[in-house]
């Protein structure tokens, strides 16, 4: 039941799904929340994918109508709550003030020019990529979007607890404290399951599946020193300027996969 009520509250947090449903704040919950982000991401995923597959089989809507239906669910769903977030650190960033200068400017409310140029070229780049995929969608495209939340909020989670707080207090020191060092160990175990239900359903599959695998690991990797060089470390607003970032180049993984392995 904790586990429901962890999911519940990632749903809750991560996506605009209003569900009426009290879930105590308490270390508990937080922690079972934090190892539901791969599942919310899979069932993201879920969405998106069927979405994409009904659109494109059961209406007469032509790929580019399909296409802007496909990007506006990917920020409608979410509520736009990263997408913040690559503004605030947009704006921090292109500042090229200190880290203490920079943590202040994600405070800010107000957007400044770069997260308004940094929000466009991220929000163009990501239609072309959904667009082009959608001309040559096959049977694998559908899942490996299903994978791509699943791999960014694996990547938001790893994020969360392995790298260094910028500051002592917010709502990501509030999830980063309740987690445990046990916490990330139910990680492995969802990609090795989605793995194996790749290998059963869709083998041919495989290879596009350990490339996003791969390119999520490089993100993360990277990432995780980059912020702690940049920010001081991680703040809900990197975070989800990470969520971001990682699931556009993903998107353009998929997008080059469709013209170098299909091609």
């Amino acid at each position: 039941m904790k586990t429901i009520k962890g999911l519940i509250m990632s749903i809750q947090f991560f996506t605009s799904i209003p569900i009426p449903y009290e879930v105590p704040m308490d270390r508990i919950h937080m922690e079972k929340a934090i190892k539901m982000f791969p599942l919310l991401g899979l069932l993201q995923g879920i969405f998106y994918s069927f979405l994409l597959y009904g659109l494109m089989h059961w209406t007469p809507f032509s790929p580019l109508a399909v296409a802007f239906i496909i990007w506006l669910s990917l920020i409608t769903l979410t509520g736009g709550l990263h997408l913040d977030g690559w503004m605030d650190a947009s704006d921090a960033f292109f500042s090229y003030r200190d880290k203490q200068k920079r943590l202040e400017i994600m405070k800010d409310p107000r957007v400044g020019a770069f997260g308004v140029l940094s929000i466009i070229v991220l929000l163009s780049a990501r239609f072309l990529f959904i667009y082009e995929i959608t001309l040559q969608a096959v049977d694998a495209t559908y899942l490996f979007i299903l994978l791509i939340p699943f791999f960014s909020k694996s990547v938001m989670g790893i994020l969360l607890l392995k790298v260094r707080a910028a500051k002592e207090d917010g709502l990501g020191m509030l999830f980063k404290n309740a987690a445990t060092p046990r916490t990330l160990w139910v990680y492995p175990v969802y990609i090795v399951i989605v793995f194996g239900g790749v290998l059963l359903m869709l083998p041919e599959a495989v290879n596009g599946v350990l490339l996003l695998l791969m390119v999520a690991t490089v993100f993360l990797f990277i990432t995780s020193r980059k912020v702690v060089k940049w920010f001081g470390g991680i703040t809900g607003d990197v975070l989800g300027a990470s969520v971001e970032g990682v699931e556009t180049v993903l998107w353009m993984t998929l997008w080059l996969w469709h013209y170098f392995a299909m091609g």
